[in-house]
C-alpha cells in the first residue's frame, strides 16, 4: 500500500491489489477515508469526511492528477 503523496493532514495512497480497477487513489486523514477516480475525477466512496472537506480533497486531486497518474502507472506497470 504505497503512499504516493502527503499534503497537510492527507495521505494519498494505492492498495496494491486494486490494479485491475479503473485508475483511482485513496485518501486518509485520521479515521476518515475516501476513494477518488482519476479519470474523470470523481468521488467513488467516502467514510467520515464532511462534504466540504471532500470538495477540498477533490481540488487537491485535480491539482496533483498528473503526479498521481504517473505514480499509478509506475506502481501497476502500465
Amino acid at each position: 500500500m504505497p503512499t504516493v503523496l502527503v499534503l497537510g493532514p492527507y495521505r494519498f495512497f494505492f492498495y496494491s491489489n486494486e490494479g485491475e480497477e479503473p485508475v483511482h487513489v485513496h485518501v486518509q486523514r485520521d479515521r476518515c477515508l475516501a476513494k477518488l477516480w482519476l479519470d474523470p475525477i470523481s468521488i467513488a466512496a467516502s467514510t467520515n469526511f464532511a462534504s466540504h472537506e471532500l470538495r477540498g480533497i477533490r481540488t487537491l486531486v485535480l491539482q496533483h492528477r498528473p503526479a498521481l497518474l504517473e505514480a499509478w502507472n509506475e506502481h501497476f506497470g502500465r
